[in-house]
């Protein structure tokens, strides 16, 4: 009998050591930025039971939501499409007694079913502030996402920001759930003739309103100020003005005259969602945004503690194709070295003390083999054979490296 293919399931890939790399110093590099601005790190199992984890989701995660039955109980459980309501479960139970702000963040897989060539597990880090009162805490969340895309290294990434009550206003005056959707599409696509078709039905002021949408995009200081001249209602036009106080803010906690960042006012993404504050960012080379998040005020509720809450979260894997789009080198590893001979233990130890990797093999790999291997240099005998090829003559500094002084070899060890 012939043995079956071996293969992965669809929408899950393996990450060899070149792309495990980037993608490991992706996640810990903007980890660091995350816990320097004061949030903690926290871990979350990878699956929950279903109907707890679904009180957190939207209609659309609810539905990408990977469900089996858990042997041991019986239970229907679910691996996580999105972290943020495993957050907001765990504030809200096992945290319920402490004082807010609460700054806390997180790395890790979720799980999502997806059409046969999309991702189905998609590599995340995020941060979540659960009690800041919403100005203070916007502002500092802008900040935060301008600092982590300053990590990743983009210089084309782009931070763009929105907030839902523009839109909400406008689909609010829908007279049914189908001109709700058809004019939700036609302002998501800026499809400004569909706009006009599905806008029929309103009244007067609020198809014009829903015709402005389309344009009210571009730099953030001149698209709010357009956005301000139109009639909305009152609570529409304070909560402009709060956006407006809010890049202020966020320029000033990153030490900047002017936030670099757009604004979408008709970008629908998540608008069922967030409560106010959008946001999001993208970079030449990702397919879509490797980076989304915004205001939450109802989510908390849900758990049994209501509170304001924020947050957003990196797609690792969208930043990592960005950063190879844009050259951005991937991470370097510690010279790693293949040590043979007498006394390759006690060199290898000593190596290994200095911060290099270090083997022990029985014979030299070919610099072909090293290359393969993912190490930088085989030490054989009195030489040093780098990955390259060239040969360099090094017994007195191995000797030395015998004795624990590893200067003198380490110097050779970095020569081309």
């Amino acid at each position: 009998m012939t043995a079956p293919p071996i293969r992965l399931p669809s929408g899950v890939r393996d990450f060899l050591p070149r792309a495990a790399a980037r993608r490991r110093a992706l996640a810990e590099g903007v980890m660091t930025v995350f816990e320097a601005w004061g949030f903690a790190r926290i871990i979350t199992p990878v699956f929950e039971v279903a109907d707890v984890l679904e009180r957190g989701l939207g209609a659309s995660a609810r539905a990408d939501a990977i469900r089996f039955v858990e042997p041991g109980t019986g239970e229907i459980v679910a691996l996580r499409p999105d972290i943020t309501p495993q957050i907001a479960r765990i504030v809200a139970t096992r945290m319920a007694e402490v004082a807010g702000p609460i700054r806390l963040c997180y790395e890790g897989a979720v799980f999502r079913l997806a059409g046969e060539l999309g991702q189905r597990e998609i590599l995340q880090a995020g941060v979540e502030l659960v009690g800041a009162p919403a100005a203070t805490g916007d502002a500092e969340l802008i900040a935060v996402a301008s600092a982590a895309l300053a990590e990743l290294g983009l210089v084309d990434a782009r931070l763009d920001l929105g907030h839902v009550m523009p839109v909400n206003h406008v689909l609010a005056a829908a007279p049914d759930r189908d001109v709700r959707a058809r004019l939700a599409a036609a302002i998501s696509r800026k499809d400004r003739a569909g706009v006009r078709v599905a806008a029929r039905s309103l009244a007067p002021d609020i198809a014009q309103l829903a015709d402005q949408l389309v344009d009210l995009w571009g730099p953030a200081r001149a698209t709010l100020a357009r956005a301000l001249a139109l009639p909305w209602p009152d609570a529409v036009s304070a909560a402009l003005r709060a956006l407006d106080a809010t890049l202020t803010a966020a320029a000033a906690l990153v030490g900047a005259t002017e936030l670099d960042a757009t604004i979408d006012l008709g970008d629908l993404h998540g608008f069922e969602y967030y409560t106010g504050l959008k946001l999001a960012a993208y970079a030449a080379g990702a397919p879509d945004a490797i980076l989304r998040g915004g205001r939450y005020d109802e989510l908390l509720g849900r758990y049994g503690k209501p509170a304001g809450a924020t947050g957003f979260a990196i797609d690792l894997e969208a930043a990592a194709q960005a950063q190879r789009a844009a050259g951005v080198a991937p991470p370097r590893a510690a010279l790693g070295i293949a040590v043979t001979g007498e006394h390759a233990v006690a060199i290898a130890r000593a190596l290994r003390a200095a911060g290099l990797r270090a083997v022990v093999d029985v014979a030299a790999p070919e610099p072909e083999a090293l290359r393969d291997l993912g190490l930088d240099a085989a030490i054989a005998g009195d030489t040093v054979i780098t990955a390259t090829g060239a040969r360099h003559p090094a017994a007195a500094a191995i000797e030395a490296a015998r004795a624990g002084d590893t200067g003198p070899l380490i110097a050779i060890l970095r020569m081309p």
